[in-house]
């Protein structure tokens, strides 16, 4: 192997791949990051045997090669270097990854590429194409429901429903609801619903650069790995395994009081509020009031905690119903009001008992459903 490339961009490369690079494994070639000079770019991979990441970047290619070097390693130094041309070669016989920049040079002893875990290749049954912009935006608005405890493991996943022309992403952890709905560039040849983790998803979003159009999604025909491929990394992901919830029993089908208000005004009052209900459980109390004749109807957004103090915000809301006092966990709230983007949002509800249903003004292809807390008035 010998090449040359650019510190910046070998740097980006690192990064990418890095968040795949094992932390805790029984395989220590797993802390390793391959690299591959093959025609006239440098392939990067790392893989933790659940996701794996495969990122090219441009290099000029003098012998084509293949290495495994500690990872944490490489990167390190290669972000310490300036921005300069680096010239990568590898001694066969020694398995030692030499490399210079300006004036620094490093020399790293490798594992040979071989032993490295061979990168799934993802054999299609259910292939589609979607935008990146529609894609991120649904990822952001589920991913943050998602269960983080292993209990259920398949709460700790995004339940992917391919239909058609339609994507719908799900998330539940048992408290809370999110639903989105999204658009495919290209429609499916048949139905099928995976459940990919939502560590996968994290990082495919935070992955996704500005430039990107459109990401091409292949589920294989035994829905055990998908495989997202844009335009210069590909990520492959083992899929969580069972059967999610049916969700859609869950969804209230109707209400007895709507609330309309401003997102970014309701957004303040909770996080204002929040800062009393940490010592109070997280409760976060919320009294819907209607209007009368010619005064406009009211939210008032409070919070209480018995040795620290109490709070009581006041917004304008128009309120269709009855009076209402519900009360919820003020993170779940400030969760959802944080990516729902400016505009209005309604929120639905039955009883104090009930679940409530949060809403953005104006799209239908977006539900959050938040289970109340119980607390004495």
């Amino acid at each position: 192997m010998k090449l040359i490339c650019l510190q910046e961009n070998l740097n980006r490369g690192l990064n990418v791949v890095g968040k795949a690079v094992a932390t805790r494994t029984t395989l220590p070639i797993t802390n390793n990051v391959l690299l591959v000079a093959e025609q006239s770019r440098l392939k990067l991979a790392a893989t933790n045997l659940e996701m794996a990441i495969s990122c090219w970047i441009g290099a000029k290619v003098e012998e084509e090669g293949a290495i495994t070097v500690p990872a944490r390693l490489l990167t390190e130094f290669i972000n310490s270097l300036p921005s300069d041309n680096i010239a990568v070669s590898l001694s066969p016989h020694t398995k030692t990854l030499e490399l210079k920049c300006a004036r620094f040079e490093a020399r790293i002893s490798g594992i040979d590429a071989q032993d490295f875990p061979p990168i799934p290749k993802v054999e299609p049954v259910l292939a589609t194409k979607v935008e990146v912009k529609a894609l991120q935006q649904g990822i952001t608005r589920v991913v943050f429901a998602a269960a983080t405890e292993e209990s259920r493991p398949v709460l700790t996943g995004i339940e992917a429903d391919f239909n058609g022309d339609e994507l719908t992403l799900a998330a539940a952890d048992g408290f809370r609801l999110a639903v989105h709905k999204l658009s495919l560039i290209t429609p499916v040849s048949q139905p099928g619903k995976v459940i990919i983790p939502a560590r996968t998803l994290m990082e495919l979003n935070r992955l996704i650069a500005d430039g990107e159009e459109t990401v091409d999604i292949t589920i294989d025909p035994q829905k055990s790995q998908v495989l997202f491929h844009l335009k210069s990394f590909e990520l492959v992901s083992q899929l969580v395994q069972g059967t999610f919830p049916n969700y859609t029993q869950l969804i209230p089908q109707s209400h007895t009081t709507r609330a309309v208000v401003d997102v970014a005004t309701f957004l303040r009052a909770t996080k204002t509020a929040s800062i009393f209900a940490r010592d109070g459980s997280g409760i976060v109390r919320l009294m819907l009031t209607p209007g009368k004749e010619l005064t406009p109807g009211k939210m008032t957004v409070s919070a209480r905690a018995e040795e620290v103090g109490d709070d009581v915000g006041e917004i304008d809301a128009a309120i269709d119903g009855d009076e209402v006092k519900i009360a919820f966990n003020g993170r779940y709230l400030i969760d959802v009001l944080g990516v729902i983007p400016q505009g209005q949002v309604a929120l639905e509800l039955i009883n104090s008992s009930s679940p409530g249903v949060i809403r953005p003004v104006g799209g239908d292809n977006y539900i959050h459903i938040v289970m109340p807390m119980f607390v004495q008035w």
